[in-house]
């Protein structure tokens, strides 16, 4: 030991090394969640089409809802013009945006296609979690569906456990991540100068509010990318034990329009699906669309 120097205790060493320990993994879910590479394709439509094509959707929706009372059919044909604008701003616009689902949904209810109504009801609460119109709508399209299902006990018990998860929208879990780990490295420092007991808390309770809801976005964005969800849009389809007609149906009664599943494996033309209660089936993969597709 050299003279006239004081060498570190254990105890010392352990702090520092588990200070380090906290800083890193912060750190780690920073570059995790802020450092993810966008990949970003090319759009077919310019901006004037987009507009064009969003005014004229507008204009023919406001036709048919004043239509709606004196001539449904004309209204229902007013409806599948702004509908089909809607879905080319959509698609070859590549326009991500809530409301514009939300648009969609609802004149896929208006007509009466419930599946399609809560498959884009589903879209835009992507990007909208917290609008309440949205889920009034959402939940009104679910209630008028034919299939009641119930989730499995295991997904109750994790949307309650977890529930900042499910009821916090992306956004505001990503503003107190933000906050949580700002103040995180705001301690850090203060602890270079100073170990009082207040530092040592404040780390601690940064530390896990930030990995708290670093974990949140983290597992929503493995979500997003490897998201199965989907919904049955045709009005009925059995599913069947197998990826074949030839297969015994696997349910007494066959799926309807709007019911929800997760996608489970693609077989050819052939999904196979977990309904929310669990069961799982193989339907046509024409009779279904992902949540994720757009």
């Amino acid at each position: 030991m050299t003279k006239g120097m004081i060498a570190d205790s254990p105890s010392q060493n352990r702090n520092s090394a588990r200070e380090c320990c906290l800083w890193l993994v912060s750190g780690f879910f920073s570059l995790l969640l802020f450092c993810a590479p966008a990949a970003y394709g090319e759009e077919l439509l310019s901006d004037t089409q987009k507009k064009e094509l969003y005014n004229q959707g507008t204009e023919y929706f406001h036709q048919a809802t004043e239509t709606s009372e004196s001539d449904q059919a004309a209204a229902r044909d007013l409806y599948a013009k702004a509908l089909l604008r809607f879905e080319r701003l959509a698609a070859e616009g590549e326009v991500k945006n809530g409301k514009l689902f939300y648009n969609i949904g609802n004149i896929h209810f208006l007509l009466h296609d419930i599946g399609r109504a809560i498959l884009n009801y589903r879209r835009a609460e992507q990007y909208i979690p917290n609008d309440s119109n949205l889920a009034k709508n959402l939940a009104y399209a679910r209630s008028m569906r034919q299939d009641k299902l119930e989730s499995k006990d295991k997904e109750k018990i994790l949307q309650t456990l977890f529930f900042f998860h499910y009821d916090l929208g992306t956004q505001t879990r990503l503003i107190l991540f933000v906050l949580f780990n700002a103040s995180f490295w705001i301690f850090a420092g203060i602890r270079i100068f100073t170990h009082r007991p207040f530092t040592r808390w404040g780390l601690g309770v940064t530390l896990f509010f930030s990995l708290l809801f670093g974990t949140s976005l983290f597992m929503e964005s493995r979500q997003a990318i490897m998201s199965h969800a989907g919904v049955i849009i045709d009005q009925e389809v059995i599913g069947r034990q197998g990826d074949a007609e030839s297969y015994q149906p696997s349910f007494e009664d066959p799926l309807h329009g709007g019911t929800e599943f997760t996608l489970l494996e693609e077989r050819g033309a052939w999904w196979q699906i977990e309904l929310p209660d669990g069961r799982r089936s193989w339907i046509p993969a024409r009779s279904g669309e992902l949540v994720g597709k757009n």
